[in-house]
Order: C-alpha cells, then structure tokens, then sequence
C-alpha cells in the first residue's frame, strides 16, 4: 500500500510542502511588520545580539522540523526520519537558560519578563495562516505517519511564528526565550500531533 501510494508523490508534491512553508513564513513576517510591529531598537548593535540569538534558536527549530516534515509527507518517509533531532535546539537554548539563571539571582524576573502573555497569546495566532496552509500541502503528499507529521507541522508552523514574534518582542534573557518560546512552539507541535489524524486524512 505504501509502495502504491508514494509512486505517485514525487519531488513535486514535497516541494509544494517547502513553498508552503516559505509561504507561511512571508505571511508571518508580514503580519508582525503591519500588524503588530518591528521592535524600534532593531537597529542597535547590542539588541541586535540578543535578536540573533533568539533567530538562531528558532530558525533551527524551523529548518531541522522542515526537512523531517517533506521526508514524512512522503509515503515511507517515516521509515527514514529521526525526529530526536528536532529536540537539539530546545536542549541548546535550555542549557543557556540554565546558566543565565546561575549567573542571575533574579532569574525569576527574566522568565516572567513584561511581554510573556503577549508571547503566548500572540504566537499561536501568528501561527494560524502558516500551519493551516502547510497543513493542506502536506495532506495533498499522502502522508502515512498522521500523528507524527502533524507534530511536525505544528512545530514547524509554530517555529515560523516564533522567528516573525522574535522581531517584535523586545524581552531577550535566555530563560524568557526557553520557556515562552519553546513553550509556544510545543504547544504548537502538540496541538499539530492531535489535529493531524483528522487533518490529513484523505
């Protein structure tokens, strides 16, 4: 069945999954640029530090998800996925929190910050428009793995909104980010997981 069923998904299909996810990320980026603003200090040199850092958690959130979800959209796909590998960046970003608050007796401070219910309210709205349009790429490439590819999704789609909710938010302790961004993107990946089997289902 498997065999019948990824004969006819080839590159194509996988790369309408890549666009839909390049897709979703232009959408994401264009709603915190209109809708909710670019932070105004974007500019400084020492902001821009903390900017990146918080990117480079995200965008690797994104890219290792991405490449799972196009081998899991595929029939068979989930026979050459190590999704493990997707915990990498959560485990960095969470060691770095882990010596922020050594280094800082006021560590409780940094997790509760002053925007962390704007970041658990915001990110799963941002994230609507890129999961529901991965979402309908993916079910069109005939996915076996339901459970697990919607995860994938879910995370990828969460990641995106975190990377467009990082040029707004102006909190950037390394525990604010592992807690209120990683939490998000779980939140993200786990409501993917569940809304997967009925999603993409054909």
């Amino acid at each position: 069945m498997i065999g019948i069923r990824s004969a006819n998904v080839g590159p194509k299909n996988t790369g309408k999954v890549a666009a839909a996810i390049a897709g979703g990320a232009a959408t994401s980026l264009g709603l915190i640029i209109f809708a909710f603003c670019v932070r105004g200090d974007l500019l400084d040199v020492d902001v821009m530090a903390f900017v990146a850092a918080k990117l480079a958690f995200s965008l690797v959130v994104v890219g290792l998800s991405s490449v799972f979800l196009t081998k899991l959209a595929r029939p068979g796909g989930e026979l050459r996925s190590t999704l493990a590998l997707t915990a990498v960046p959560f485990i960095g970003v969470m060691i770095l929190a882990t010596l922020s608050m050594a280094a800082d007796p006021n560590w409780d401070e940094m997790i509760r910050g002053d925007q962390w219910l704007d970041c658990v309210v915001s990110v799963p709205i941002i994230t609507i428009v890129p999961f529901a349009t991965i979402m309908l790429e993916v079910r069109l490439a005939s996915p076996v793995d339901l459970v697990r590819t919607g995860a994938l999704a879910g995370l990828v789609a969460g990641g995106i909104s975190v990377t467009a909710y990082a040029l707004h938010c102006t909190v950037d302790p390394a525990p604010f980010v592992a807690l209120w961004f990683g939490g998000t993107s779980i939140l993200c990946m786990l409501s993917g997981a569940k809304l997967g089997p009925r999603l993409l289902r054909r």
